[in-house]
């Protein structure tokens, strides 16, 4: 039996440092550090994310993964920008970049947009590199239009199906919709020729999750996602402050998620009830530690950052 740490004690010791620069940082920057539950009654209703379940004493409870919604209701109850370190967990997630349990660093900064908040990710990466780095920005249409050479607002579903199949040996795309086909040609086939920091951002108003819908084109959101060589690391916004949209966004992914045979979750009721009551225009972001390790220490699998894996 080996009892053993599964990452090295150098990993374990850089881990450490990064999380000191992290707490530096943003105490230098004014914000302040808060820790939310990670058992709560209510989960995102994302139809791309399973969620961990489990009663306790009669209660349906779930492991959080993001402490976003928690987040927002402390936003709204008058916090200021705000970060947290801590653990998120998402069901059947397991291979070289994926563990059902793993390290998050979240934070909400009031007064900025998706750009500005760009802008920090851009200072506190280079501060935990201890280098200078180099970071690109790209639009999501452009991605597709320089990568694949597809407009994808003139892309008919057929055509796009067509496209995953001629890509993809093996791909069974006649099931897909249209932003599952978008999401695999981005992850198998345009993520692999990526290289260094990369944001792309301006997702298509389908993706838009928890993301304001854009002020200059009403058919993208201001949301961005940060890739290390075709890796995701993140996932941000300018948030959305609206409680009705919000709902008939959650509405609609338990709709959703009902025509593809997944369970429904209930609607975070209090998380409405704080947008209702009034949030600041801020951006947030989700930026996953145990991948930023890898990048940093030049680790090709997440096994090798996690100190005991599941």
């Amino acid at each position: 039996m080996n009892w053993q740490p599964d990452a090295a004690l150098q990993v374990v010791r850089e881990r450490a440092r990064v999380y000191l620069q992290i707490r530096a940082f943003f105490n230098n920057r004014g914000y302040l550090e808060v820790d939310t539950p990670i058992l709560m009654p209510a989960t995102s209703t994302d139809v791309h994310i399973g969620s961990l379940e489990l009663s306790c004493a009669g209660r349906r409870l779930f492991l959080q993964t993001s402490p976003e919604y928690a987040m927002k209701r402390l936003l709204a109850a008058g916090s200021g920008s705000i970060f947290q370190i801590g653990h998120a967990f998402r069901e059947d997630e397991r291979g070289r970049l994926h563990n059902p349990e793993f390290s998050l660093l979240e934070w909400y900064r009031e007064g900025y947009d998706y750009q500005q908040l760009m802008d920090e990710m851009e200072l506190l990466i280079t501060s935990l590199s201890l280098r200078q780095c180099d970071f690109s920005r790209i639009t999501y249409r452009q991605l597709f239009r320089q990568s694949l050479d597809l407009v994808i607002d003139d892309i008919c579903l057929t055509r796009l199906r067509a496209e995953c199949s001629r890509r993809i040996p093996g791909c069974e795309s006649q099931e897909l919709d249209f932003d599952q086909c978008l999401d695999l040609l981005l992850a198998v086939v345009i993520a692999p020729g990526m290289r260094g920091y990369q944001f792309v951002y301006d997702y298509p108003l389908s993706q838009a999750g928890l993301a304001r819908v854009s002020a200059s084109d009403a058919s993208v959101a201001e949301r961005f996602e940060l890739f290390y060589d075709g890796v995701e690391l993140a996932n941000g916004f300018s948030e959305l402050t609206d409680a009705s949209q919000q709902r008939a966004r959650f509405e609609s992914d338990n709709l959703a998620r009902a025509q593809k045979g997944l369970p429904r979750y209930d609607i975070d009721e209090l998380l409405l009830a704080a947008l209702s009551h009034g949030l600041e225009e801020c951006a947030g972001v989700a930026l996953g530690l145990d991948r930023l390790l890898m990048v940093l220490l030049n680790l090709d699998s997440i096994d090798q950052v996690l100190t005991f894996r599941a």
